[in-house]
């Protein structure tokens, strides 16, 4: 009976993967020990990474329902043990593919992650509210996507998402990304050891950050990862497209002019550093009537600035720069960010959840194009 037992205990657990690595604990190294008694007793070691690791209870419950299914099991002890420091190197060497040296995975010319920085002229026009609805929109099709709060200064997506006081966990000198709501997620907030404590960099800490941000964390295979930038054309900007040349990047304005003014010149950024800009959202495009309904439309914010920083930018750069959605004010919107639920999660039927998921399954429709990219190519000798 043990001995034909062993054999599906172990499949079980391969289906078994880590919450923050997302890959299976018996690829990771974690299974450290299977014991199986003569009367269907299953005793399995897992070794954690760090001893304070967050996920230990989502790992003992998943470990227990996995072997659970097992046709002769009457019983499952999970045992949590911790990894040595060979163990810990050996797991992260196995996570860089045998890399010894330090690399920016979606810089690759071989990488399939889609990349999409959310840019935007100025702060107020609700950037961040767009990168987490667009993120979870595109999460709930079944996509792995990553969130980077590149904003160091304002960073926000930890309070949106609901983790602003989590730490990630810390594998050598390599750091896992928060797990929630689906997403993968890292942010300077998560890094800082207060979370009321102030950030006050130059700009080489900033490139700095954003390079270990990349680097040091363990992103996994990801097929979209959205980088919530800083207002402005700064250094964060530039650095992006330094390290980043070919990320596309969508940028958020407000119908008014103003706001559409300064917009056109994130945009205009993005191209000067070879990026693709892949389209304009126009955000708090209008409010729905709360007495008429749907059909009765207040233009609070004036009507036109995400069409005027589409013809704009078209016109500069030579290819087309879409809208690829307005989206209205929404008193929901708003609250869903205060409380870590965002609009797309439980209000589907609402006008806002639906141009955000919208606009979330046109960017990830779209092919990538050659215009606007720096190819990389030099001429041959003859």
């Amino acid at each position: 009976m043990t001995s034909l037992l062993l054999e599906p205990v172990q499949a079980a657990l391969a289906t078994v993967n880590d919450p923050e690595i997302r890959r299976p604990i018996t690829e990771l190294g974690m299974v450290s020990n299977v014991d199986i008694g003569g009367d269907g007793l299953v005793g399995v070691t897992i070794l954690l990474t760090v001893s304070g690791c967050p996920m230990k209870d989502t790992l003992t419950r998943d470990v227990t329902a996995a072997v659970s299914s097992v046709a002769g099991v009457t019983s499952v002890s999970v045992i949590l043990d911790v990894m040595s420091t060979e163990q810990r190197q050996q797991l992260q060497q196995t996570l860089r593919g045998g890399q010894v040296s330090k690399e920016v995975p979606f810089a690759r010319s071989d990488s399939l992650t889609k990349v999409l920085a959310i840019a935007s002229g100025k702060g107020g026009v609700g950037k961040s509210s767009v990168t987490v609805n667009l993120a979870l929109a595109m999460a709930k099709t079944g996509r792995k996507v990553g969130i980077l709060d590149a904003d160091v200064y304002g960073h926000s997506i930890p309070a949106m998402l609901g983790v602003a006081d989590e730490r990630p966990t810390q594998v050598e000198d390599m750091i896992m990304p928060v797990p929630t709501l689906g997403l993968s997620v890292i942010s300077i907030g998560m890094l800082k050891p207060r979370r009321d404590q102030v950030v006050a960099w130059r700009g080489p800490m900033l490139d700095r950050a954003l390079v270990q941000m990349l680097t040091d964390v363990y992103w996994g295979d990801l097929d979209v990862l959205l980088l919530d930038l800083p207002p402005g054309t700064g250094d964060m900007a530039i650095s992006l497209g330094q390290h980043l040349p070919n990320s596309e990047v969508v940028v958020v304005t407000t119908p008014q002019a103003a706001a559409a003014e300064v917009a056109e010149r994130a945009g205009t950024m993005a191209s000067m550093m070879h990026q693709r800009v892949v389209g304009v959202i126009e955000n708090m495009s209008y409010l729905v009537c709360p007495h008429c309904g749907p059909d009765h439309q207040i233009d609070v914010f004036g009507t036109g600035g995400g069409e005027t920083v589409a013809k704009t930018l078209t016109t500069r750069f030579g290819y087309d720069v879409p809208v690829l959605g307005q989206i209205p004010l929404d008193l929901r919107l708003r609250a869903g960010g205060d409380s870590g639920r965002p609009i797309v999660l439980d209000g589907l039927d609402t006008p806002a959840a639906e141009a955000l998921t919208a606009v979330a399954d046109g960017l990830m429709s779209k092919g990538r194009g050659l215009a606007g990219l720096q190819l990389g190519l030099s001429p041959a000798g003859r």
